[in-house]
């Protein structure tokens, strides 16, 4: 089972990480804006006030005076969002905007500075206010002067500014994640070669990790790269050895056998027949060896080899219709000349040579090798009309030692020997029955048939 992708992991990562940012940005150039917006209203309402602070005058009788009303709009008209109030411990005076509400005076006021708070105000508003004490007159009673506007207006912009900001940094994630999806994309690209030696490498232990990649990836590789040359040098001394085994056994076995006939000539036929049998099970392993051996040299050849199936089979076709069982068939090869299939002419040779062979021995009449598109690639077909197998044999039939034909000669290889150079090429081979009432064997590549 695949597992997770890491380009997708570090993308939707990166998305996270930048849509994180930017919501922190957002939050911090909303509260920026606000206080921005809120010192240039603050700023207004003082340089109001100095201008109301500039017309107070004292009363008689101690009511505070303002001498010039202001002429700001939003000061005539009641519940216009801008007050100013006034008043001193005899009286008040305020705007026509508050209409016949009233600002409600701090605890403290200060005398040397404008002081900014937010507190509620009249018509069920908060309001944004400025206040100071001034004495219009050095030895006469302090006036507190207070200029207030509505909160809502700044809440108002806040929001507005707020909104706009989040669809432009919305526009900002987007182009910002294409690019981390482009920037990680770029960054893995180099282990997509990795990933192709590293094919080359499972297919074949005499094939290297490329030297053109990254000065981070570059250790590993050189690292791959020991390890396969450590792994290429165990399976050569292993094959070396076992093939050594075998052919070096096949001396002594020849001798048994003459001896066998010796004995067979001299009456002992017990003996010669337990001879015949020891020599046989040995003759098998040895050939099961010599096929281990053949098998992994068609693994390591299979990186680079392709064959075309048609002139093999013909040639096959060709030799098996001069012997017994092939002189009484008929033998039809319907493969495309242009088909090729990733393993060496050798294995090729090997394999349909022992299916139509098997073939030849079973078929009543007719033979066929042909191709056909499989459901994940393509495939080799042998098939006969002869008696056919039960489904439940097919597994067994491939079993190294098992046979079709338990009366035949034989070791029961052939099969066998086939899966092995089969699965060393990257193919599967498959056994049911065919549509001319026998046996159907199939070797069935993947998509990497041309």
């Amino acid at each position: 089972m695949k597992g997770r992708s890491l380009r997708g992991r570090l993308i939707v990562g990166g998305m996270l990480a930048i849509l994180a940012a930017l919501a922190v940005s957002w939050l911090a150039m909303t509260w920026l804006f606000e206080r921005h917006i809120e010192r240039r209203e603050i700023g207004e309402l003082v340089r109001t006030g100095q201008e109301l602070a500039a017309h107070v005058r004292p009363a008689p009788l101690d009511d505070v005076m303002v001498q010039t009303l202001l002429t700001e709009p939003r000061l005539l008209k009641p519940m216009g969002g801008l007050y100013w109030q006034v008043s001193s411990s005899k009286g008040m005076q305020r705007s026509r905007s508050l209409w016949d509400q009233t600002l409600k005076p701090p605890v403290s006021a200060p005398s040397d500075a404008w002081a900014s708070r937010i507190a509620a105000g009249p018509f069920g508003d908060r309001l944004l206010l400025v206040e100071r004490s001034v004495r219009p007159d050095r030895n006469g009673p302090a006036v507190l002067i207070q200029v207030a506007s509505d909160e809502k207006v700044l809440r108002l912009a806040r929001a507005e500014f707020g909104r706009d900001l989040a669809l432009f940094l919305a526009g900002l994630w987007l182009v910002l994640s294409a690019a981390a999806a482009l920037q990680v994309t770029l960054g893995l690209s180099p282990l997509a070669r990795v990933r192709d030696d590293l094919s080359r490498l499972r297919k074949s232990p005499s094939a290297r990790m490329s030297d053109d990649h990254p000065r981070e990836i570059a250790p590993l590789a050189e690292a791959i790269n020991a390890l396969a040359e450590a792994r290429e040098g165990d399976l050569g001394r292993a094959r070396r050895r076992a093939g050594d085994l075998a052919h070096s056994l096949k001396t002594p076995l020849a001798a048994l056998s003459a001896q066998s006939r010796r004995a067979r000539e001299a009456g002992a036929t017990e003996a010669a027949d337990g001879l015949d049998e020891a020599i046989a099970a040995v003759g098998a392993a040895l050939e099961a060896e010599l096929a281990r051996a053949r098998a992994a040299a068609a693994r390591e050849a299979a990186f680079a080899a392709e064959a075309a199936p048609l002139g093999i089979a013909e040639r096959l076709v060709a030799v098996l219709e001069r012997t017994a069982d092939g002189e009484r068939l008929m033998f039809d090869v319907e493969i495309p000349g242009d088909l090729r299939v990733p393993a060496s002419e050798d294995a090729v040779t090997e394999m349909l040579g022992a299916l139509i062979e098997n073939a030849a021995r079973f078929a009543r009449r007719q033979v066929r090798v042909s191709s056909a598109p499989a459901a994940d690639g393509f495939a080799l077909l042998v098939e006969d009309d002869g008696p056919g197998m039960d489904e439940g044999r097919a597994e067994a039939a491939l079993a190294r030692g098992a046979r079709l034909d338990e009366a035949g000669p034989g070791h029961g290889l052939g099969l066998a020997i086939v899966r092995d150079l089969a699965e060393s090429s990257g193919a599967v081979l498959s056994m049911d029955r065919s549509a001319l009432g026998g046996l159907r064997a199939a070797i069935t590549w993947k998509s990497s048939v041309s």
